[in-house]
């Protein structure tokens, strides 16, 4: 199955770390971030869960959950926590979804077609409060995933989903912001009062209207 921008998020019910959780009761009206391992006790993904644990906070304060998934089951899991917090710092503080069946792997496209049955690619998700997918991104086995920047997109996600803006190359929280298209010049300087500048006529720039 292959899950596209604007899709809705399949939910499932499944064991973690932290019991028993069905997606979307423990998303609520909240954003929500899956994303999935290849399998426990590997060397990239270890610092990954450590970095995301670190970040929690950052993700709270946008209204975002976390969880990550992978194909292991659940006292592998906890094993696994160990060497996490031994080698990053960090206590995972999240759940950590088990998936022996392959049921929430298969449900969002995470099994890799060239690599295994088994093995997940490297995936991530992000869930908006309809439900809707908002983002996805896959990496190679070999490259560690940038929470910072998981982080960026959800300010942009969440601004975007409240204004008529879009946000430019290398955008981050407090930097100007593109008026939308459909939105006129007589109706943009109702809606930003602060001004803007057309630097083409299809290109205009305001600042951050929520700041």
């Amino acid at each position: 199955m292959t899950i596209r921008l604007g899709d809705e998020a399949p939910d499932f019910t499944a064991e973690t770390t932290e019991g028993k959780i069905n997606l979307y009761e423990y998303l609520g009206d909240g954003w929500g971030v899956l994303f999935s391992h290849p399998k426990d006790f590997t060397p990239v993904c270890t610092t990954e869960l450590g970095a995301v644990a670190k970040l929690k906070p950052e993700f709270e304060k946008r209204n975002t959950k976390v969880l990550a998934v992978s194909v292991d089951p659940v006292d592998s899991h906890h094993k696994w926590l160990g060497d996490i917090e031994d080698v990053t710092g960090s206590a995972v503080n999240y759940p950590v979804i088990a998936d022996p069946d392959r049921t929430v792997s298969d449900l969002y496209g995470m099994i890799h077609p060239n690599a295994s049955d088994t093995l997940t690619v490297r995936s991530v998700f992000v869930i908006g409060p309809d439900k809707k997918v908002k983002l996805t991104i896959t990496y190679p086995a070999s490259t560690g995933r940038n929470f910072d920047e998981i982080l960026r997109v959800i300010d942009s996600l969440q601004l975007t989903a409240n204004y008529s803006v879009a946000t430019p190359a290398d955008w981050k929280e407090g930097d100007d912001v593109i008026i939308t298209a459909a939105v006129s010049d007589d109706e943009a300087k109702e809606k930003f009062p602060k001004g803007f500048e057309a630097k083409k006529p299809y290109l205009r720039v305001t600042p951050q209207p929520n700041r």
